[in-house]
């Protein structure tokens, strides 16, 4: 080995070690090979000697650093956060944020509000959904006369229902009825209640329906909602955009009419009531619907029971009793005090003797109340008259007809 490798006397005794070596410099490479790794660099896989010539590179070179810059951005969006789940809110206030600072040119109506919630959360609900969801087996309930009957169906079927129904409403906005080429209807003319447009559906379809019904109806629910917002149009139209705005058009349900307003709660609490057997079908949690929009259809239920109690009256469906008897037209008569329990509640004195007549507390006969969800199952037809959860106290035939109208509410 030569002397080099030793410490050196430095002649008074010490010894002198030899010098360090001074540092390594990075390897110089040329340009292309730089920016070569420029993306390795931004994962951080180059060697050390690789990272310092990148480095230095980057300082004197503007266009690799804007391109480094760049690719570190991008590193960072693709790393994992701890949780993919976003917070169940942020879409709300994202919403909120947005219609502060510019409100929607095409407003939707309070009374359009519920269908176009409602139908929102379904879709939601669907968006997952495997082929085995889709064919999961769901049993429709509602009640006919006296009698409770259900149809079996899956879950896509259920939504070809929604679509034939919904149609009705599409149809009174002068939009294409779904159903045309099956039941032969003409522009504004719907053939069918909801029941026989249904059945139609089904019966035309070469196959049980499958997730492919999910767009055609969630096209056709944006599309009754836009058209129900928009109030303008041509003097041609005038008249139908002035009653489509006001929510007063009539829309057609076969054997009887709604006018949009209510039509539109209607649908939703439809499609709520359906999307629950949807999710208990597939083993699901769902929530009822906000309070205001739960209250709306409870109100619409309790305006329709004095017309449905008159019905079941002509039809011999009532209890016996010899207290009845025609009310005038706007005048006080017997009635029912329904009070609903909940968020979603509130209370309704029901004529009992003439849906003309005006309900009164000082002929009340009959108080009966209900949780707001029950009373919307029994309006559904999900659970009977008999075995509804209801505080009663008076009159136990009117009680009891009250009861039996709510569910007669109910249809496919």
């Amino acid at each position: 080995m030569t002397e080099d490798h030793f410490d050196r006397n430095d002649g008074d005794g010490g010894v002198r070690h030899a010098p360090p070596s001074p540092p390594s410099s990075p390897p110089r490479l040329e340009h292309p090979v730089l920016k070569a790794l420029l993306g390795a660099w931004a994962l951080a896989a180059c060697s050390a000697e690789e990272t310092a010539a990148v480095e230095e590179h980057l300082g004197d070179c503007g266009a690799c650093a804007d391109e480094a810059r760049r690719l570190r951005e991008a590193v960072g969006l693709l790393q994992r956060p701890d949780s993919l789940d976003l917070d169940p809110a942020l879409r709300t206030r994202v919403l909120e944020s947005c219609l502060e600072r510019r409100p929607p040119r095409i407003p939707v109506p309070d009374w359009a509000m519920s269908y176009d919630a409602e139908t929102a959360r379904l879709d939601a609900l669907l968006q997952d959904f495997g082929d085995a969801e889709w064919h999961a087996p769901v049993r429709l309930r509602w009640f006919r006369g006296r009698d409770a009957t259900s149809r079996r169906t899956t879950v896509a079927g259920v939504i070809a229902h929604l679509i034939a129904v919904d149609g009705l409403v599409a149809i009174a906005l002068g939009l294409d009825d779904p159903l045309g080429p099956v039941t032969g209807a003409t522009a504004g003319k719907p053939v069918g209640s909801p029941a026989e447009r249904t059945e139609a559906f089904w019966a035309a379809s070469h196959f049980p329906p499958t997730r492919s019904v999910r767009g055609p109806w969630r096209e056709q629910t944006h599309a009754v909602v836009r058209t129900a917002s928009f109030t303008g149009g041509g003097a041609s139209r005038a008249s139908r955009a002035e009653r489509a705005g006001g929510g007063t058009m009539p829309v057609s349900y076969g054997d009887f009419e709604l006018p949009l307003r209510d039509a539109l709660v209607d649908r939703a609490f439809e499609c709520w009531v359906h999307a629950v057997d949807i999710a208990q079908a597939v083993d699901y949690p769902y929530d009822p619907p906000a309070p205001r929009h739960l209250r709306g259809m409870v109100d619409l239920a309790a305006r329709m029971l004095p017309s449905v109690l008159a019905e079941r009256r002509r039809a011999g469906l009532t209890g016996p009793g010899d207290r009845r008897h025609l009310v005038t037209a706007g005048r006080p008569g017997r009635s029912l005090r329904l009070e609903i329990e909940g968020r979603g509640g509130g209370e309704w004195l029901i004529p009992l003797d003439s849906p003309a007549a005006v309900g009164s507390a000082d002929h009340e006969v009959a108080h009966v109340a209900l949780d707001d969800v029950e009373f919307c199952r029994l309006a559904a037809g999900h659970v009977s008259p008999e075995e509804a959860a209801a505080g009663q106290v008076g009159d136990r035939a009117a009680i009891s007809d009250v009861l039996s109208a709510a569910a007669s509410l109910s249809r496919m």
